[in-house]
């Protein structure tokens, strides 16, 4: 919901970051792979119940991740011979879905064991993630063969909706630092990401009739 506002508004920040971060030693594949890396290791810190040490690692995984586009795009304008033909885009957005349904399953084993939280509400947002990421993957796909692609410098054509990367970000953020209620933050949040999920399919489908 809030990515379109923002984008923008980042986009000068982050290509400044991207200028001092590019060096010969970085690539975005391997800031990629760093924000992947610090994404499991803020799951597995969840499910130990450190929080604030889950809490870290996850907004570095966000940097980083938030990093390897704006380098990669630097990188193409420098170097137009040097285009990965998708294979960057592929990496993020693969390492992405592992970060994102990791942190929530370290989310649910920390509140858990520490609290007693109950599993399914955690479930209930894996399942919202699974339908929402299925809607924007094939309309991206479809989208490409069609030539009705959604061109805002990312990799995929992405579907706007009521839960975007800076929501996620913002409510998993918010779970470890409130994480003896963090199973009923799962239950709102499921019931948004679903929302979002169906206006995905229905803008999906309505843009390629």
């Amino acid at each position: 919901m809030f990515d379109a506002l923002l984008r923008p508004r980042l986009d000068g920040p982050l290509r400044k970051a991207a200028r001092l971060v590019d060096r010969p030693g970085i690539s975005p594949d391997r800031l990629t792979a760093l924000g992947l890396v610090l994404g499991l290791g803020s799951a597995v810190t969840s499910g130990l119940a450190w929080w604030w040490a889950a809490l870290i690692l996850w907004l570095l995984s966000r940097l980083a991740d938030g990093l390897d586009g704006p380098l990669a795009r630097r990188r193409r304008a420098a170097n137009p011979a040097a285009a990965d033909a998708g294979a960057g885009g592929f990496f993020d957005i693969t390492a992405d879905f592992v970060v994102y349904g990791s942190t929530v399953v370290g989310v649910a084993v920390g509140a858990s064991q520490a609290y007693g939280a109950p599993w399914w509400p955690f479930l209930l947002v894996l399942l919202a993630y699974y339908v929402n990421g299925t809607a924007f993957l094939a309309f991206s796909s479809i989208a490409e063969k069609a030539g009705r692609t959604i061109d805002d410098g990312r990799s995929l054509s992405f579907l706007g909706g009521l839960a975007e990367g800076t929501e996620t970000i913002v409510v998993h953020a918010v779970w470890l630092v409130f994480a003896t209620v963090a199973w009923q933050i799962a239950i709102v949040w499921a019931a948004v990401v679903a929302v979002s999920s169906g206006q995905r399919m229905v803008a999906g489908y309505r843009a390629l009739r």
